[in-house]
């Protein structure tokens, strides 16, 4: 496979083509109707990933949590849609599904108690893509596992140190994935994110709610640096990694500029305030609910996507938080309270 850099755009030219893309690509992949994707937690992610494979001819297929959210992802999106327990696991139907289809995405977290919930039924699971069409496995991990470097530049080669049980159980759910990919000859990649972020999910959604912060997010609040990432920018890369044939390869999915958090909330403020002068109230109430509190300094660090530039070609739609803030705020027309 050549790689051409065309005016800012990709092209990939493929002497023998795959079977599972044909490909021409100034922007974005033009995939065939042969392609089916499966992805294993159709969340924030998932949802708008798979709307723009469904948009490009894909068929799309994924499990949820809720009838509520199957129905709902049927009917308005047109997904075919699978109830799946990662708490209880039963794999042995999800698996009759995912052999039928030629790429996978795993956006399920893995459990405590349980690890990732897929991989737990490993002989099953192997048994069942030997005899499949299955082709790619895409597994979507966390720069958590990266640990604290004290604020240092770290990339994909930095050995993992990570500092939570989370972070230990993604690291072992990449391991288990790239493993299997690699004993069954499967192309495997693992896409280790920053914060996401997008519409509906942003600091600019946060302020106009009112909402208070998790506790997540208080702990996170007083470090110097966090990698975050535009929804957008990580589906183009993830598209990108489709069209390539590496194997076993992690990279990580980040924008250009790891910023504390307060300074992004700080942003966002402005620009509510640009937009809608008045709606932001000073009152003593919304003060408390974006408090910032110092209490955990751990997993410091500034993550680089040097890797993903170079080898999937991606041109970050939105480098910086400032001009993903920017996209998420001149797409509403009005700010809603939450009820």
């Amino acid at each position: 496979m050549e790689l051409h850099q065309i005016s800012g755009s990709i092209a990939f030219k493929f002497g023998h083509a795959p079977r599972h893309a044909v490909i021409r690509m100034t922007g974005t992949p033009e995939f065939n109707s042969r392609n089916r994707m499966f992805i294993a937690g159709i969340g924030f992610v998932g949802q708008v990933l798979a709307q723009d494979l469904k948009n490009q001819g894909w068929a799309v297929s994924g499990t949820c949590t809720s009838s509520i959210k199957k129905k709902k992802l049927e009917e308005e999106r047109g997904f075919d849609i699978y109830l799946f327990d990662a708490n209880q696991p039963d794999v042995t139907s999800t698996l009759e599904i995912i052999k039928d289809h030629t790429h996978l995405l795993v956006s399920i977290p893995p459990v405590p108690g349980i690890g990732d919930p897929i991989l737990q039924n490993e002989l099953r699971l192997r048994r069942a893509l030997m005899g499949g069409n299955l082709q790619c496995i895409c597994y979507l991990s966390s720069t958590s596992v990266y640990g604290d470097s004290g604020g240092a530049w770290v990339d994909e080669d930095y050995p993992p140190n990570p500092t939570s049980d989370v972070g230990r159980l993604r690291l072992a759910a990449e391991e288990g994935w790239l493993n299997l990919g690699q004993s069954l000859g499967i192309s495997t990649k693992v896409f280790r994110l920053g914060g996401i972020y997008g519409p509906g999910r942003s600091a600019v959604d946060t302020i106009i709610k009112r909402g208070a912060l998790s506790e997540s997010q208080r702990m996170r609040g007083y470090r110097r640096f966090t990698s975050r990432v535009n929804v957008q920018d990580i589906c183009q890369a993830l598209k990108a990694s489709i069209c390539t044939s590496s194997s076993r390869r992690v990279y990580n999915i980040v924008d250009d500029e790891p910023a504390p958090r307060e300074e992004v909330f700080e942003y966002a403020r402005d620009l509510v305030e640009k937009k809608w002068p008045g709606w932001i109230k000073h009152s003593s109430e919304e003060k408390e609910s974006l408090v910032i509190v110092k209490e955990d300094l751990s997993g410091e660090k500034r993550v680089s996507n040097a890797r993903m530039k170079k080898e999937l070609g991606v041109r970050l739609l939105h480098p910086s938080y400032r001009s993903g803030l920017q996209s998420i705020i001149d797409q509403m027309d009005k700010p809603f309270l939450a009820e």
